[in-house]
């Protein structure tokens, strides 16, 4: 029996999601590029930042202050800031104006993770690395990031949960993802759009947090045979 709302309407109609899924499937694989590529992107910036915080130490206040200070900023006025530049609406440039102040959004999380994934190695594996004849770059690539990927891979859990989240409040610009059927259903006085794109976000986040889980395991075979042996 379905669940009825006060007006004694059925919250779900199951035969509009059928009748929608095309839509779903094109909304569901747009709103998880809009959240995806600012965490890609992140990481591509937070890693060599978060390599040089460590390197000069001096730098890493600073770079955390003007993380933390964006990060602060709410998302929707950070959304309007990009509007002159890439426009709105979805696909194409307009993209753009979601994703990269999600990848600004992510900094904040992502750099703390690369400094303290790079400072966990413990000093005398960095010896060992540096007796056996490494290179400082040899050693930074074959020793110390394997060694920070659980604590990296920790914060981008984290930053992607977010950015998923933070996504549908780009439908405020006409370029939400799933977060249109939220304005869809509450126009219409429609639950259903709502509560399938509540669903679909919360499987979209389980989703990339068992992706990004998977990567570290395939990232750190060591960690497994410490398991197995353990």
């Amino acid at each position: 029996m379905s669940a009825l709302a006060a007006d004694g309407e059925p919250l779900i109609r199951w035969n509009w999601i059928g009748d929608h899924s095309d839509e779903l499937t094109t909304l569901t694989l747009h709103h998880l590029k809009l959240a995806l590529l600012p965490i890609l992107f992140g990481l591509i910036i937070a890693i060599p930042l978060g390599i040089m915080c460590v390197r000069w130490r001096w730098l890493y206040p600073p770079t955390l202050g003007v993380a933390n200070v964006l990060y602060g900023v709410p998302s929707l006025a950070l959304f309007m800031l990009f509007i002159p530049y890439f426009g709105i609406g979805s696909g194409g440039q307009a993209d753009f104006t979601i994703i990269l102040p999600l990848t600004l959004f992510s900094l904040s999380v992502l750099v703390p993770n690369v400094v303290d994934g790079l400072r966990s190695v413990p000093d005398p594996v960095r010896q060992a690395a540096t007796a056996m004849g490494f290179g400082a770059l040899r050693r930074l690539v074959q020793v110390e990031l394997p060694i920070a990927v659980p604590v990296i891979i920790a914060g981008a859990r984290v930053a992607a949960v977010a950015s998923i989240s933070l996504v549908s409040v780009g439908v405020l610009i006409g370029n939400g993802g799933l977060g249109q059927l939220f304005i869809d259903g509450y126009s219409r006085d429609f639950t259903t759009p709502i509560i399938v794109s509540c669903v679909l976000i919360i499987v979209l986040a389980l989703f990339s947090d068992g992706v990004l889980v998977t990567a570290q395991r395939l990232l750190t075979p060591w960690a497994r045979t410490r398991r197995s042996n353990g």
